[in-house]
């Protein structure tokens, strides 16, 4: 395209990220996607419309390579829950790099990490740590297997990137079929249809991994599942790698009340620092030296220092009570929006206030993908960075809230303006964002990765 046939959108958006295009093209060239995570690459964006670097970032805001300050709703694919350098966080930090990162013994701050965690999450007697969900995620797994000396695995949602998991997506290449064929993936609301796996393959199913949300009746649908595992020898394990510190102190566990046998933790549990956690039970957890479960970076100790003062904050400071009030008045904003434009047919606020998620449906007039693209492009546009999440934490104010919600009533005011006029491209000249693969069933569709 000529700089003659652009539009002045495009040219806006050419000038307004023309340091993030340059970066993209430059890491292109050494770079897979230009991003080391699926999930914060480019085309996961509206094309030339977005920022795709970020310079720094500070509470809930960050700047990007051009200048561009934003109010974040994504927070680091959630794993910023204080905000952006966080006070307390860096001091704890520094405090150990000062001391050293990586050493030839264990430091104390594993046994400290670890009480602090079994004094926090219901099902936690005993811990190990690693340094992404994944890890925690296919380290549940092998010790299901090793515990209940079976091999099938049934599994709900985006649980890592790991042969086990994965080889049962759309996302499968790489994958032997021998093992993508041991894992089935269910919907969690489908109990029935949890019962029948396991009546279709007697005696072969190790556990069940679930992610406790986007769930129509939580504690009923989690102690059903719960019961349906242990009447037949299986695990239940929860994948609380979002859900974890962010539901409550003790996660999704502690609010719904169901206890499982394992859990995987990450996230929000070092505010951005890379750490994860496998805890359950201790005559679970006892077999983790026989499956081998071992890495050079486990007891990285700026992480684990990192994740004594996150965890202790998150305790002694009220977050959680202030992720489910500003994430209250969020979605109260967002959806008063959606009724003031009659948008209630392609727009939805599900899953908890602590942890939001805006449900985009299509119609026979117009695609969901469409719809999706407009938003975070008339999102972004007003100065407001998001996937679809309303991942809040502790550092968004009342300033945070307001940018916020006028950003989401311009952007419900111009959909309004394009769906009266009959336009199925809401005035897009680029192509609309497609999935990954989809993954969190949500009210009329998935939510993508």
């Amino acid at each position: 395209m000529t700089a003659q046939s652009k539009t002045s959108a495009q040219q806006a958006a050419d000038t307004k990220f023309a340091r993030s295009q340059a970066w993209l093209e430059r890491a292109g060239h050494t770079v897979p996607t230009g991003s080391q995570t699926f999930s914060k690459s480019n085309d996961q964006f509206p094309d030339r419309r977005s920022p795709l670097f970020v310079e720094e970032a500070k509470g809930a805001r960050f700047t990007d390579l051009d200048g561009n300050e934003f109010v974040d709703l994504i927070m680091g694919l959630s794993a910023v829950g204080l905000g952006y350098r966080d006070p307390d966080v860096d001091a704890a930090v520094n405090d150990q790099l000062a001391k050293g990162i990586t050493f030839s013994l264990p430091t104390r701050l594993e046994a400290e990490l670890a009480e602090l965690i079994v004094e926090c999450v219901p099902s936690a007697e005993m811990v190990r740590f690693g340094k992404n969900g994944s890890d925690a995620t296919s380290a549940a797994i092998r010790l299901a297997r090793a515990y209940t000396g079976r091999d099938m695995v049934l599994a709900c949602s985006y649980h890592g990137w790991h042969d086990w998991y994965i080889g049962a997506t759309s996302r499968n290449l790489g994958v032997p079929g021998d093992v993508s064929a041991l894992t089935k993936v269910f919907s969690p609301n489908d109990v029935e249809g949890l019962a029948q796996c396991f009546a279709d393959n007697p005696d072969r199913i190790a556990c069940v991994i679930v992610e406790p949300m986007l769930l129509e009746a939580p504690r009923e649908t989690l102690g059903a599942i719960r019961d349906l595992a242990h009447r037949h020898d299986a695990l239940l394990v929860f994948d609380e790698v979002l859900t974890g510190f962010r539901f409550a102190l003790g996660g999704a566990q502690q609010l719904y009340g169901v206890t499982p046998d394992l859990t995987a933790l990450g996230k929000s549990m070092a505010n951005g620092m890379p750490l994860s956690a496998i805890a359950g039970r201790a005559d679970i957890m006892n077999l983790m030296d026989r499956i081998f479960f071992s890495g050079t970076f486990g007891g990285e100790a700026l992480s684990l220092a990192a994740s004594i003062a996150t965890i202790t904050k998150i305790r002694d400071q009220g977050v959680i009570d202030h992720f489910w009030d500003y994430g209250a008045r969020t979605r109260q904003a967002i959806e008063a929006s959606i009724d003031r434009y009659a948008l209630g047919s392609l727009l939805d606020v599900i899953n908890e206030p602590c942890f939001g998620i805006i449900s985009v449906s299509g119609s026979d007039d117009i695609e969901q993908p469409v719809v999706r693209t407009f938003m975070l492009e008339q999102m972004i546009d007003q100065g407001v960075f998001m996937n679809g999440s309303i991942a809040i934490c502790y550092a968004f104010g009342d300033g945070e809230l307001e940018r916020v919600s006028a950003a989401f009533e311009g952007f419900a005011q111009r959909l309004r303006y394009h769906l009266d006029q009959g336009d199925p491209k809401l005035g897009m000249d680029y192509e609309p964002i497609r999935p990954i693969f989809s993954v969190r069933k949500a009210r009329d569709g998935d939510s993508d990765r």
